[in-house]
C-alpha cells in the first residue's frame, strides 16, 4: 500500500523540466463552472416563478368554483321570481280563507323558505326612504299627498314590485314610485 502512495506521490509531483498545468486550464475550468453555476440559479429561478404561478392559478380557480357554486343557482331563482309574484297577486285576490286558500299560502310559504335558504331575499323598500338606483327602479311618480306630505321630494312614495338580492347580487332591483 505504502508503494502505491510512492508511485501516486510520485506522478503527482512536478519534476524538474516537466511543464505545470496551464492557468489558462485552470481559467476555462472556473468559467464553465461559473456558466453552470448561473444556468442552475437560472432554471431554479424559473423553476420558483412557475410553482408561484401554478399557486396563484389555484387560487384562482378555487375562487372561480366558489363563484360557480354560490351563483349556480342563480337561474333558476331568476325564474322563480316571477312565480312569487304569481302568488302574491293569487292570493291578494282572494276573498275567503278556506282549507284551499290556506294551502296556496302554505306553498308559498315553503317555496319563500327553500329561496331564502339558497340566499334569496326580498329588498327591504320603506316609504319616505331615498331613492338608491342599486336597489331601486323608479317606474314612475305620484303627487304629493297627505300620505306623502311628510317625504321629500325624490323619495320612494310606495312600492310596485318587489326585488330580490342573491348573495348581495341584485337579481331585481325594486320596482317603485316616487314623490314628485
Amino acid at each position: 500500500m505504502s508503494e502505491e502512495n510512492n508511485v501516486n506521490n510520485e506522478n503527482n509531483e512536478i519534476k524538474p523540466g516537466e511543464a505545470a498545468p496551464k492557468d489558462s486550464e485552470f481559467e476555462k475550468l472556473e468559467a464553465e463552472l461559473e456558466k453552470s453555476i448561473r444556468e442552475r440559479d437560472e432554471y431554479l429561478d424559473g423553476w420558483k416563478r412557475a410553482k408561484a404561478d401554478f399557486i396563484n392559478y389555484k387560487k384562482e380557480e378555487l375562487a372561480r368554483l366558489e363563484e360557480i357554486v354560490k351563483f349556480g343557482s342563480e337561474d333558476v331563482i331568476r325564474d322563480l321570481i316571477p312565480v312569487l309574484d304569481s302568488f302574491e297577486l293569487g292570493l291578494a285576490s282572494l276573498e275567503k280563507a278556506g282549507p284551499v286558500e290556506k294551502g296556496v299560502y302554505m306553498i308559498k310559504g315553503q317555496l319563500e323558505d327553500v329561496l331564502r335558504r339558497r340566499g334569496l331575499e326580498k329588498i327591504k323598500v320603506t316609504p319616505g326612504e331615498v331613492f338608491n338606483p342599486v336597489y331601486h327602479e323608479s317606474v314612475g311618480t305620484v303627487e304629493a299627498n297627505i300620505s306623502t306630505a311628510s317625504y321629500q321630494s325624490g323619495t320612494v312614495a310606495e312600492e310596485v314590485e318587489t326585488g330580490y338580492v342573491l348573495q348581495s347580487k341584485v337579481l331585481r332591483p325594486a320596482r317603485v314610485r316616487l314623490v314628485k
